[in-house]
């Protein structure tokens, strides 16, 4: 069972939903140090997680008094992790929106489904089958060796160096007025990354890891 302790500490975390994408990240949580409660409706699932995380319950978490009972109002990050039950979700979204919760992680299938998070107020909105696909597609056609999409249209990919980079300092490669990206980070084979800066000389082979508008970076991984 959860503490009933009403200060908000950090580093407490409730996780609802315990299916394949709750359940990992609320061990991943708890392997990093965060207090996590974890709760599901279905009692096989909390039992197989309970040595797992700090806390764990069974209980409707559309059930406002249920979740009262549990403390979940007295933490400050919650992520509702609740894929298939779409009702649950939006209606446990917004009974987490109601307690106050400053920081509301919620999963969605879709994107219609993400909006009505949205709506709901949500701040953070996760479709994890969604960007995992647009992440391994920009993979599989190996234009890139690795690619992390943010909201606002914003990217950072880790691509090889492009021939027009090669053997000038960064400061006067102008990649940022000719291709409107910032490259980040550089790493030199056998060596660690290690910040750019405009006195970095671009060698072939060389690893960077841009940042831009994401058709501006995914146009420059091209070059490469």
């Amino acid at each position: 069972m959860a503490d009933h302790n009403s200060t908000p500490r950090p580093g407490r975390v409730v996780v609802i939903g315990l299916g394949r994408f709750g359940s990992s990240l609320a061990r991943e949580l708890t392997a990093h140090g965060s207090q996590v409660l974890g709760i599901d409706s279905r009692a096989a699932l909390v039992q197989r997680y309970a040595d797992d995380l700090t806390h764990s319950a069974v209980a409707d978490t559309t059930d406002e008094t249920a979740l009262r009972q549990l403390g979940v109002p007295d933490f400050q990050r919650a992520v509702v992790a609740i894929g298939t039950d779409l009702e649950a979700s939006i209606l446990t979204t917004a009974l987490l929106v109601d307690f106050g919760i400053p920081h509301i992680w919620a999963k969605a299938t879709s994107r219609q489904h993400g909006r009505i998070l949205e709506r709901m107020g949500a701040h953070h909105v996760v479709l994890p089958e969604h960007e995992m696909g647009e992440r391994v597609a920009h993979l599989v056609t190996g234009r890139m060796l690795d690619y992390i999409e943010f909201e606002d249209d914003y990217a950072m990919v880790k691509t090889l160096a492009p021939a027009g980079a090669i053997g000038v300092p960064l400061g006067e490669s102008r990649l940022r007025t000719q291709h409107g990206v910032t490259v980040v980070a550089i790493k030199r084979p056998g060596h660690d990354f290690t910040y750019a800066t405009a006195d970095t000389v671009v060698k072939r082979g060389d690893v960077l890891i841009v940042a831009g508008r994401t058709s501006a970076v995914e146009t420059f991984a091209d070059l490469s």
